[in-house]
């Protein structure tokens, strides 16, 4: 059996102010972990874990690169980033990143920004390029 990736960890500075955003974006509220500073949202088999470092006196610090949802239902998870206001504004291929586009290689998709500046992508899951032949 392959290893499996089970959490990925995005860093905020205010955990009642993430769970607030990520539950209205990702329509899911989640649970504390009271004990460890952390909010825990199930996104499928993957756990998006909402860590604080700043007790510790560390900063925030935002992921490097883009972490990538599937869902099912693309129009109503932009709905609610557009509420939050947090389409992003670049560009992606000549195309805006913060609307819904199939992209070169063949994902409906769009992508935000949350406000510690962790990039996110949003992709209709019929769309989803895994690089194996379909």
């Amino acid at each position: 059996m392959a290893d499996r990736l089970f959490r990925i960890i995005l860093q905020v500075d205010d955990l009642d102010k993430a769970e607030a955003f990520y539950g209205k974006l990702l329509s899911d509220p989640g649970r504390r972990i009271p004990y460890a500073s952390r909010h825990y949202i199930d996104c499928g088999s993957v756990i998006l874990a909402l860590v604080d470092p700043t007790p510790g006196g560390e900063p925030a610090k935002p992921l490097p690169d883009k972490i990538y949802f599937a869902v099912a239902e693309l129009e109503g998870v932009f709905a609610r980033a557009s509420e939050l206001g947090c389409l992003s504004s670049d560009d992606v291929h000549g195309a805006s990143a913060g609307e819904i586009v199939r992209r070169p290689w063949g994902e409906r998709s769009f992508y935000v920004y949350d406000p510690w500046g962790n990039g996110l992508c949003f992709v209709d899951e019929k769309t989803l390029f895994t690089g194996l032949q379909r």
